[in-house]
C-alpha cells in the first residue's frame, strides 16, 4: 500500500516500509529493479544478504518518513508516496562507496565514475526538487535515501563515506 500522510495520521504506519513495494506504471517498477539488479547485487555481495536486506529497508522506510513528515508540515495529506527510489538511491550511494573506482556508463554511452554519477543525481535531485514542484516525483524522498545511506554508513559501520568517494 503507498504511503498516503492522512492515512498514518489514523495509525497506518506499516506504509512506511509498504509504500516500497507498490509502484505507479510497469516502467516505474523496471527501472528501479534495473537498478538493483545492477547496483543492489554488488552491494548485496560485499554486505552480506541480511545486512543488505537490513540497509535497504531501513533506508527506505527513513526516506519515507522524512517524507511523510514533510508532506505532513506542508498540509499535503492526501499525496501518495509509492516506489523503492528513495532505497535505490540509498543503494546507488553503496555502491559508490564500496567501489568509487567503478565506471558507470549512462544510457551505456557515458562514462562516469560511481562517485560523480552520485553527486550528479544528487545535484540533478536537489535541483529538481526546487525548480520541478508538481512534478508527481519524489525528488526529496531520492535526496533522503542518498542521506539516510550516508548516516547508516557511519553509524552502523564506522565508515566515513566522503573518504570514501574521493579516493
Amino acid at each position: 500500500m503507498s504511503m498516503i500522510p492522512g492515512l498514518v495520521i489514523r495509525g497506518w504506519i506499516w506504509t512506511f516500509v509498504t509504500y516500497m513495494f507498490v509502484h505507479g506504471s510497469i516502467s516505474h517498477i523496471l527501472f528501479n529493479m534495473f537498478a538493483l539488479y545492477i547496483f543492489g547485487s554488488h552491494v548485496e555481495r560485499q554486505m552480506g544478504s541480511r545486512e543488505f536486506l537490513l540497509f535497504y529497508l531501513v533506508t527506505g522506510a527513513l526516506a519515507g518518513i522524512f517524507s511523510f513528515v514533510i508532506y505532513f508540515f506542508t498540509g499535503q495529506y492526501n499525496v501518495w508516496l509509492m516506489g523503492a527510489s528513495g532505497a535505490i538511491f540509498a543503494v546507488e550511494l553503496a555502491y559508490a562507496v564500496f567501489f568509487p573506482r567503478s565506471v558507470i556508463y549512462i544510457w551505456g554511452i557515458l562514462p562516469l565514475r560511481a562517485p560523480v554519477m552520485v553527486l550528479g543525481f544528487t545535484a540533478i535531485e536537489l535541483f529538481s526538487s526546487i525548480f520541478a514542484r508538481n512534478s508527481g516525483v519524489a525528488h526529496l524522498t531520492h535526496l533522503a535515501g542518498f542521506a539516510f545511506a550516508w548516516l547508516y554508513f557511519h553509524v552502523r559501520f564506522g565508515v566515513n563515506p566522503w573518504r570514501r568517494l574521493r579516493s
